[in-house]
């Protein structure tokens, strides 16, 4: 799996990274990698389209699921086998929402550890394919501003720190309005817990792990971020609105 790993996504990405930081005028290493980190999320795009609709596809068998697991609630071979039926009548795959997850998780990995294990303002030229020219110099100082070989950053880290709220706030479910009369549950607890966590607590745990590593790491980190903000408000009003709408009008219909 290791070599799997480095054969197929971290080389590729590392030479990604090198051919950009040649051809970017002034070698700006900083640039490099915020370009390289558009591109590859710009190609993972259309898997978190596609999660989204997964997701929404699954309201159209919310009701006759539950009729299916109350009519064979004694019988779970039975409530499997009429499950299926149902997922294959409305041709939805319902592991089509993780088996994306976990196609995206390893190349954001792989797109971490280059900048993480780069060794740059050096590059390690067992990685580097015969084909693929290594800069003749590098530029560290991203705009002339900030050395991103060098840790530290306090303005960075709380960059990190901040943009990792927003797009924790950004991508959080929003909670569904619920009756005067209800009372919560311990799952609903739970559930409110981690989203407070995630909120709050992680975007501190984030700025003091930036700061302590190299600039570069930060810059990185900061524009996934702001890629995460943009594309989750553009799916909510070019995806996820139209297809919630289309899923309804199917729900009336039935």
């Amino acid at each position: 799996m290791k070599e799997l790993f480095h054969n197929f996504l971290f080389q590729p990405i590392y030479n990604a990274l090198v051919v950009l930081i040649d051809v970017i005028p002034g070698s700006d290493v900083g640039l490099a990698v915020i370009l390289l980190t558009i591109i590859i999320k710009l190609a993972l795009f259309p898997l978190s389209a596609k999660m989204v609709s997964s997701q929404i596809q699954m309201k159209i068998v919310q009701k006759p699921m539950e009729e299916i697991r109350i009519k064979y609630k004694n019988s779970q071979e039975e409530m499997g086998r009429a499950i299926l039926e149902l997922y294959k009548k409305h041709n939805i795959n319902p592991f089509s929402g993780i088996l994306i997850m976990f196609i995206q998780i390893p190349v954001i990995f792989a797109l971490y550890w280059v900048f993480y294990r780069g060794g740059l303002p050096s590059f390690n030229t067992e990685w580097v394919y015969s084909f693929v020219h290594i800069p003749d110099s590098v530029n560290m100082n991203f705009l002339g501003l900030i050395n991103v070989g060098e840790s530290k950053s306090i303005i960075l880290a709380l960059l990190v720190g901040i943009t990792q709220y927003f797009q924790a706030r950004f991508s959080l479910p929003k909670q569904e309005p619920k009756p005067a009369d209800y009372k919560n549950s311990i799952q609903d607890d739970i559930m409110r817990g981690m989203q407070l966590q995630i909120k709050y607590i992680l975007p501190v745990i984030i700025t003091v792990t930036a700061y302590n590593l190299i600039t570069v790491i930060s810059i990185y980190w900061i524009i996934s971020n702001l890629f995460a903000i943009g594309q989750e408000i553009f799916i909510r009003n070019h995806i996820r609105g139209p297809e919630e709408e289309r899923v309804n009008k199917q729900l009336a219909g039935n």
